[in-house]
């Protein structure tokens, strides 16, 4: 490309899962009744095609309760070599009630970041995702070499 610029890539259903598994911290979005969208974020876990996260009562159980299609979103960005990843997953969510399913995810570990109890494990089911990549390039960076003895300029 001129200038030294790649193009933005289209990722494909299994970079997509690769790179979710690979954060901890992403968003689950949704609109209510007027179309008004809210937007939360959770830790979560990736398990298999799915994402799960923890929750306490309010916005976030209403909208699964009510049968809402959610979606989800992670990114990762390089501000100072300007790349970056951003992954959206659509699904219906639903809350883990089973308890053998309850023990095997505790054993995942999912300890919310929040100070208070997120008792209710959410589980939403991938449908569609997609993904994208802005892939590395220099941009801003400025690296010195220096050799023993010498100081930067």
């Amino acid at each position: 490309m001129p200038g030294g610029r790649e193009r933005i890539q289209v990722l494909d259903r299994a970079t997509c899962l690769a790179l979710l598994g690979g954060v901890p911290i992403g968003r689950v979005a949704w609109a209510d009744d007027r179309g008004r969208v809210t937007v939360l974020p959770v830790n979560f876990v990736l398990d298999g095609d799915s994402v799960v996260f923890r929750s306490s009562a309010g916005a976030k159980l209403a909208a699964v309760a009510s049968g809402r299609p959610l979606t989800f979103e992670a990114d990762d960005v390089e501000p100072a070599l300007r790349s970056g990843w951003s992954v959206m997953a659509e699904g219906f969510a639903t809350v883990v009630t089973d308890p053998a399913e309850l023990h095997r995810l505790d054993s995942l570990r999912l300890a919310p970041w929040a100070p208070e109890p997120k008792p209710v494990y959410v589980r939403i089911a991938i449908r569609r995702v997609s993904g994208r990549r802005l892939p590395l390039h220099p941009g801003g960076v400025h690296i010195e070499h220096l050799h023993s003895g010498e100081t930067p300029t």
